[in-house]
This record gives structure tokens, C-alpha cells and sequence, in this order.
């Protein structure tokens, strides 16, 4: 496949950081994804919604998520491996496309009145079978189709693209969806097939692999590596860490009832800020990405994510609630934004699809083990002492990695060999 070239070849001062518009391939990858993003969003509440519909089950709606999180769990390494074995555009659009799919199947057994409980479970397995191997492939994506010096504000601005599908997604499916079931799956063929397209579109020179065997070695490469990376290794785990324990939002439903006596519409902003906020600074970086002193950031950001979980914790105001939340999100914004770009430059090429399958590993188990760590504690202690002492422990795991991976603390620049 042909390399991607620049839509233009604007003349710019030596060393000027250029800008994203030159890359075709890359605007490509990021309207691909928020399409994609969209339209996944759109299906999941979608299918969670049909599921309380036909079963009135608590149990079985927790069952939708559970089907998705298993098969993402147990792919990963594999997806992994195919994305740094294979064209990583080849893999995303052909992911993409068994998307378009599963809305295809629920548009027509909706409108042929054949669709069922056993139904969207399997559909839910294929959906996180397809997340396992299109995540890392275009995680890995990105530092192919921009040069070094852009990538942090590439990651910026694919953040940003993300959470607008966040936000909006559900917005959209949830409006749809009073009008008509089939409404929302068929939009999701649109947008799944668009997003197909733009993928389809993505080139870049790729090398294949010299052919080896795969073998439990293999898989495991990318786990080896982070392990002998230790900025690596801080930057992934601080997330971990992070998010294990400054998960309040899973207790949203308790703070907006019985603390801040606020009904179902304040809880869906309480629910919107955090990815408010992460919006807002994701363009933020877009335009101002962080340049020196990146360890220190990163830790300061991951500290102020703590800090102000506890502002939430403690408030009674239903508004310093509200922007607490909104802070949240745009610390974690940066910590995502540095982390993920870190991680991107200290990975070699062929390594990429690996490292990047082990931190969407990470990621998945801390969101998962973080909703059960804040229900388990609100249970024992109480909601605002879980998220008070949520947010303390996240701090302490700032300072903590500053001991435990100093050169993580003392980066100065994303890319180390930069002057």
C-alpha cells in the first residue's frame, strides 16, 4: 500500500509542529472512529434497553455487559498479535464491518419480531469479540500516520473525537430509540458502514512480519515488554491504579438520591460531566499539547483526579458536584493523553498491537474492578466515605509512583531522543 502522504505541503519553519490536516489517512482514522464510537454507543444502549424490555431482569442486563467484558478479556493477547501481525487498516475495517452487521442483525429480528434474550446475549459476545482485536489495531495505528512530534496532539484530538461519541451517542440512541427500535439499528448500519468506508480509506506502507509460529511466547511478547520498560510500566499501572480507586462514578445513582436529593435529569448531567470535561481539555491539547516536564504533569493530573473525588465525596451542592465532576474528567483527559503517547513512543513498530492489547487489558479490568471496589466500600462504609477515601488513595498513588518509577517522574519530553 502506498504511504501516507500530506494532503499539502505547506511550507512551515524548521521544527514547526505542522498540523493534522496535512494527514489524510489520519483524519480518515478519526472520523472512522467517532463514527464508529457513535454507533457502538447507539447498540449498546440500545440492546440493554430491548433487554429490559423483553426480560424486566436486573440480572440479565448486568449479563449484556458481562458477555461483552469476557470475550474482550480473553482476545485481547490474540487481537494483540493479529495487530501486529497484520495490516492494522485491514483488521480495523473488517472489525468495523462485522459491526455493521450485528446492527443489521438486530434491525431485521426486530422488524421480523424474532429477536430474544438469547439473541442480544450472543450478539453482545460478538461485539466483544470484535473490541478485543480492533482496539489495539488502531491504537497502533496512529504513530503510523503522523509524524513523532505530532503525536501527542494526534492522541488529543482522537480523544476528542471519542468522547464526543460518548456523549453524544447515547443522546442520539436514547432519542431515536423513543421513536422506534428499528430507528436506532438502522442508524447504526449508517454509521457502521460510513465508518467502514473511512477505514477502508486508511493507507500506510506496511511491512509484514517475518513468519514465525505462534506460540504462548509470542503472545505473552507484549506483557514482557512493559515489565522491562519501567516508564512504561509506571505510566500503564498509574492508570490502573487510578482508576481502581477513584471510581465514584459507580455510585452516582446513591450521591444524586439520597445526597444531593436531585432527580433522573440531574443524574444524567452528573453521569455527562466527567466526559464534559474530558471533551473540553482533550480540544484543549489538541491545540496546546503538553511539551516538557510531562512526568511531573502526569503525576500532578493523576493527583488532581483524586482531589477533586474527594470535593465530590464531601459536597452537598448539587453544582460543585457537577464541576468537581467536570475537573475529574479533564485531569484524566490529561493523564490519558500523556500516558497514551508515552506508550506509543517508547513501543517499537512490531510491538505496538501488543503493548497496546495489554493496556486495553489493564483499562477494561480497572473500570470493571473499580465499579465492584466502590460498591463493595459504599457497602461497608458508606458512598461518601468510599469516594473519600477513593480519591486519598489515588493521591497517595501519585506520590507513591514518584519513588517507585522516578524516571516516569523526571520525564521531561514525550519523545526521550528529542533535543
Amino acid at each position: 500500500m502506498s504511504s501516507n502522504q500530506p494532503i499539502s505541503a505547506p511550507d512551515t519553519p524548521a521544527g514547526a509542529p505542522g498540523s493534522l490536516r496535512r494527514y489524510r489517512s489520519y483524519l480518515y482514522l478519526w472520523c472512522a472512529r467517532l463514527l464508529g464510537g457513535a454507533c457502538l454507543q447507539m447498540l449498546m444502549l440500545a440492546i440493554g434497553w430491548r433487554m429490559y424490555d423483553l426480560t424486566a431482569s436486573a440480572w440479565d442486563l448486568g449479563l449484556v455487559g458481562l458477555f461483552q467484558f469476557i470475550p474482550a478479556l480473553l482476545l485481547a493477547l490474540p487481537g494483540g498479535h493479529v495487530a501486529d501481525r497484520y495490516n492494522r487498516a485491514r483488521v480495523s475495517w473488517m472489525c468495523q464491518a462485522v459491526v455493521s452487521g450485528v446492527a443489521l442483525a438486530l434491525l431485521a429480528a426486530h422488524i421480523g419480531h424474532f429477536d430474544s434474550r438469547a439473541l442480544l446475549l450472543g450478539l453482545s459476545l460478538v461485539l466483544g469479540g470484535v473490541r478485543a482485536f480492533q482496539m489495539p489495531a488502531q491504537q497502533a495505528l496512529t504513530p503510523l500516520l503522523v509524524p513523532p512530534e505530532l503525536l501527542s496532539r494526534a492522541m488529543a484530538f482522537s480523544a476528542a473525537g471519542v468522547q464526543a461519541a460518548v456523549i453524544g451517542g447515547p443522546a442520539l440512541g436514547g432519542a431515536l430509540y423513543a421513536f422506534n427500535a428499528s430507528v436506532v439499528y438502522g442508524c447504526c448500519v449508517l454509521l457502521s458502514g460510513a465508518a467502514t468506508v473511512f477505514m477502508m480509506a486508511v493507507r500506510y506502507a506496511h511491512q509484514p512480519p517475518p513468519h514465525q509460529p505462534v506460540s504462548v511466547g509470542m503472545l505473552l511478547a507484549g506483557v514482557r515488554f512493559i515489565a522491562s520498560r519501567k516508564t512504561v510500566l509506571g505510566a500503564i499501572s498509574l492508570d490502573l491504579f487510578a482508576v481502581l480507586l477513584g471510581g465514584a462514578v459507580a455510585l452516582l445513582p446513591i450521591f444524586a438520591k439520597d445526597i444531593l436529593h436531585a432527580g433522573p435529569w440531574e443524574l444524567g448531567l452528573l453521569r455527562s460531566a466527567p466526559a464534559a470535561g474530558a471533551l473540553v481539555m482533550s480540544l484543549w491539547l489538541t491545540r496546546h499539547p503538553p511539551a516538557r516536564h510531562i512526568g511531573r504533569t502526569l503525576l500532578v493530573a493523576v493527583g488532581l483526579f483524586g482531589a477533586f473525588t474527594v470535593v465530590f465525596g464531601l459536597s452537598r451542592s448539587f453544582w460543585l458536584s457537577l464541576a468537581a465532576l467536570a475537573v475529574t474528567g479533564a485531569a484524566d483527559m490529561v493523564s490519558v493523553v500523556i500516558r497514551q503517547t508515552l506508550v506509543q513512543l517508547e513501543t517499537p513498530d512490531n510491538m505496538r498491537g501488543r503493548v497496546s492489547a495489554v493496556n486495553s487489558i489493564f483499562i477494561g479490568a480497572s473500570n470493571q474492578l473499580g465499579e465492584f471496589e466502590s460498591g463493595a466500600l459504599a457497602a461497608l462504609a458508606g458512598p461518601v466515605r468510599s469516594a473519600v477515601l477513593g480519591g486519598i488513595g489515588t493521591m497517595l498513588v501519585a506520590l507513591g509512583w514518584v519513588v517507585l518509577f522516578p524516571s516516569l517522574a523526571r520525564r521531561d519530553r514525550m519523545d526521550a531522543r528529542a533535543p
